[in-house]
């Protein structure tokens, strides 16, 4: 399997460790009873790195694995087989609270609903102070509360101390929302998992959130792994992209490079559902139908064929990886072709 570099150190060259690296991921699910147990491929041997500072979104469907993915990074589920390094270091060795804790306080995750992932009995400031004490016990009860307020000013909330003395229904959705951003920072990460951070709001706000992802970027040096099935709000904010399909990753790149000049019929129906003026010229693949397979105990060859208009003999038998076919742009298609030169 192909690993997904991260474009920042491609494009200038240099050697630098990710921050955080899958390898042959996967998460398989036992469904049904008895004899008539089968598994679910979730996630199929995908591999991707995220960059120091780098914004990765990871777009695709329902039902594709993403969220998945991002339970996997949380530590929420263990992989089925694969692994994930963070800082060089394999997460199956993190066994001792301290360690899980260590690693939880460095990669935090944003839900996607901004009110059910905040106790509604509880003032806003119950789930950053628990946060900070939990994650950084070395602070006093006034540095803690220093700190909070910080971090509620950080994500754009002021002030910070009539906001932090509200309950979550005082709240709008936008500003729950950024509350979850406070919470992830007090934990001073260094790799955010935001999954589907803005898909509740409304149009008008997500903006919002989108800006506020990549000042922290710049202001705290914050990574993030952007999951969301809006290509539009990806190519807002996102570096890289990569776009996942019933369990497998089947195409990645820069963002620009691979919605300008997309590989896999996949990403190209993709396009052709985005209602954003400013995105490529394309309408899509047609012969599509249908919905993305339930991958239950799924058979060799390339899970997009029964969509496919392009679909080829070999395309039935023989699963594609991904492969080079552009500067720092790969694809799992066994019918794209490389650009001039790759």
């Amino acid at each position: 399997m192909t690993t997904v570099s991260s474009s920042s150190d491609a494009a200038t060259g240099t050697a630098a460790a990710p921050l955080l690296e899958a390898k042959d991921l996967t998460r398989h699910f036992r469904v049904g009873r008895g004899f008539s147990r089968q598994l679910l491929h979730a996630v199929d041997e995908v591999s991707f790195s995220i960059g120091q500072q780098e914004i990765v979104a990871l777009a695709g469907e329902s039902g594709s694995g993403k969220s998945t993915i991002a339970r996997l990074l949380a530590g929420v589920y263990k992989p089925t087989s694969g692994e994930i390094f963070y800082q060089g270091r394999a997460m199956s060795t993190y066994r001792s609270r301290k360690d899980q804790l260590s690693y939880r306080g460095d990669v935090p995750m944003v839900f996607q609903d901004p009110f059910s992932s905040l106790n509604p009995a509880f003032r806003v400031s119950h789930g950053v102070l628990r946060s900070l004490k939990l994650h950084r016990p070395e602070l006093s009860r006034e540095q803690r509360y220093a700190e909070a307020e910080r971090v509620v000013e950080a994500v754009g909330l002021s002030p910070a101390s009539d906001i932090m003395n509200r309950f979550p229904y005082e709240l709008s959705g936008g500003q729950r929302q950024r509350i979850g951003f406070a919470q992830a920072l007090a934990h001073k990460p260094k790799l955010i998992l935001a999954d589907e951070p803005v898909s509740m709001l409304d149009v008008s706000i997500r903006i919002g959130l989108l800006n506020l992802m990549a000042e922290l970027r710049e202001s705290q040096g914050v990574s993030f792994l952007y999951i969301t099935h809006d290509i539009a709000s990806a190519r807002y904010v996102a570096d890289r992209l990569m776009i996942m399909y019933a369990g497998h990753v089947v195409e990645t790149g820069p963002t620009e490079s691979v919605l300008q000049n997309p590989k896999h019929p996949y990403t190209d129906l993709l396009l052709g559902a985005v209602p954003d003026p400013r995105a490529p010229l394309s309408t899509g693949i047609e012969g599509d139908t249908g919905e993305p397979p339930k991958v239950i105990d799924p058979t060799p060859g390339c899970r997009f064929r029964w969509r496919c208009p392009l679909a080829i003999e070999k395309c039935h038998n023989v699963t594609p990886t991904l492969r080079i076919l552009g500067p720092n742009h790969q694809a799992a298609c066994h019918v794209a072709e490389p650009d001039i030169g790759s």
